[in-house]
């Protein structure tokens, strides 16, 4: 097993990591790199670290920079996924990734949110999205010892309302960042009162 709180290294895993903090609130900065501490240690203890599919620099790419359109860079003219996910894709580019492996980040990117369709599109989509989603507090597939590692190295902010402030920020921008039955369009419609 690996140092709980070892991030990888090399320019792209730097880039993403300086992105993420430049653009982000520190509370998502520090979600995103906790998702991504999740989803490896959920890789190690399923043995999935051994599979073909499983890229570490891709897995820290995406969790890192999945919450992308909800920081400075995002435009609000598309869900929140969906900007993140175009973000990090000219950051991969930028840096070389392979096409196939640039679109794969950009699915589990735009996907990290869709409970019931995520784990369903492989191996990185998958684990970026449990890796978000046990952060959340709404999985809990890893060992209450191992959860308390990351959050003493990356403790989560008081409250539970700071991520869903930045999407209700994020969808408010305009109605195409809040379409119809997406995640910012009902908590928008929550935070308005709406039935």
């Amino acid at each position: 097993m690996t140092d709980t709180l070892a991030l990888p290294t090399g320019p792209l895993a730097e880039a993403s990591l300086r992105l993420a903090r430049e653009s982000e609130s520190a509370a998502i900065a520090d979600h995103s790199v906790r998702s991504f501490l999740f989803a490896r240690l959920l890789a190690e203890q399923d043995g999935s670290v051994h599979d073909a599919a499983y890229d570490e620099d891709l897995l820290f790419a995406a969790c890192v920079l999945h919450d992308l359109g909800l920081g400075s860079l995002a435009a609000g003219e598309s869900r929140f996924e969906v900007e993140g996910a175009d973000l990090a894709a000219a950051v991969l580019t930028e840096h070389g990734v392979a096409a196939a492996d640039v679109d794969r980040v950009w699915e589990a990117i735009a996907l990290h949110s869709s409970l019931g369709i995520a784990d369903r599109r492989g191996l990185l989509t998958s684990l970026t999205h449990q890796g978000v989603f046990i952060d959340a507090g709404s999985f809990t597939g890893l060992a209450a010892a191992l959860r308390e590692q990351v959050y003493a190295g990356y403790p989560r902010p008081d409250g539970e309302r700071w991520i869903e402030d930045a999407i209700v920020e994020h969808a408010a921008r305009s109605a195409a960042a809040a379409p119809p039955y997406s995640l910012g369009a009902e908590l928008l419609r929550q935070r308005r009162g709406g039935a």
